[in-house]
């Protein structure tokens, strides 16, 4: 019961993350690609476009993290769960688009530099940094368990950062008169993007592709079920991720003598508290399957 009441507690604290994070960030995309175009500054634009990514991504991981808390129903017996992990996976490639049209124009500003209000940037991608610090600290409390949080949490950790780069490459123009700062500052931000991306999409997709969850051995669950009193053979063992938290196990145990309730309830148990797996679908046998019969994928 405790462990429920913590979880919704965490759930509402998420809610009003996202919440907050998008009204935040959405107000400051409309400011800063504003003053972009007012003071010609690219890296700027540039930042602002990230923002509005980042500004989609919060609303996609807001939507299915809504969508996964709905009960399941006899369509969906794991309920919207999923939906965290491909609105993990459309967040990252979001963000991928938007690097190509920044990249195009700051290869094009390189070639033909032009000066900028450092004065009117430098105020605003500060504003920058305390927003996207402060909506990335929010996110803070559940990066470690949910891939979906994570990504919020990645996006904005990002936006300070090339926010604090803008103000660092205005100054510099300021006091050096080189305008190529701008346009290479730009492609910096891109850097940014696709390296701090890259993990949330590879994670996304091998999570869709019900790849074993990451912080999961399945040799160590495999022998840990082999250990079990009375098992002598494990096979069939699947593990796979229904949302960015929950993670699902089934398997086969051969237990010659067999087993009563109380055996598969110690099972679900141990796998949850070693491993995270807060669902089993356990199947005892009391003698091994012929191999011929058995699942190609047998363990």
């Amino acid at each position: 019961m405790a462990h429920h009441h913590g979880h919704h507690e965490a759930e509402h604290t998420h809610q009003t993350a996202f919440a907050v994070g998008v009204a935040l960030n959405a107000g400051f995309v409309v400011i800063e690609a504003g003053y972009g175009f007012l003071t010609s500054s690219l890296a700027l634009m540039a930042d602002a476009g990230h923002n509005l990514g980042d500004v989609l991504g919060l609303l996609l991981a807001w939507a299915a993290s809504r969508l996964a808390a709905q009960p399941p129903t006899w369509t969906h017996t794991y309920g919207y769960r999923r939906g965290t992990i491909l609105a993990s996976l459309a967040s990252a490639a979001l963000l991928f688009a938007a690097v190509g049209g920044i990249t195009w124009e700051a290869i094009g500003r390189l070639a033909a530099p032009q000066p900028i209000e450092a004065m009117p940037v430098i105020i605003v991608a500060a504003i920058g940094v305390v927003i996207n610090t402060a909506t990335a600290l929010m996110f803070m409390g559940g990066h470690k368990e949910d891939l979906n949080i994570k990504g919020a949490f990645l996006h904005m950790a990002a936006d300070a950062v090339t926010s604090l780069g803008v103000v660092v490459a205005a100054i510099g123009m300021m006091v050096t008169g080189w305008l190529w700062l701008d346009p290479v500052l730009s492609l910096v931000i891109v850097a940014v993007i696709v390296a701090s991306t890259w993990g949330l999409f590879r994670d996304s997709f091998q999570l869709l592709m019900d790849r074993v969850p990451q912080g999961i051995d399945l040799t160590e669950v495999s022998t840990f079920l082999a250990s079990l009193e009375g098992v002598s053979e494990v096979h069939d063992l699947h593990v796979w991720a229904v949302s960015t938290t929950e993670n699902v196990l089934t398997a086969h145990l051969v237990v010659p003598r067999g087993a009563d309730d109380g055996f598969l309830q110690h099972v679900s148990r141990m796998v949850d508290e070693r491993f995270g797996i807060h669902h089993s679908t356990i199947q005892v046998e009391t003698a091994a399957m012929d191999c011929d019969q058995a699942c190609e994928t047998a363990l």
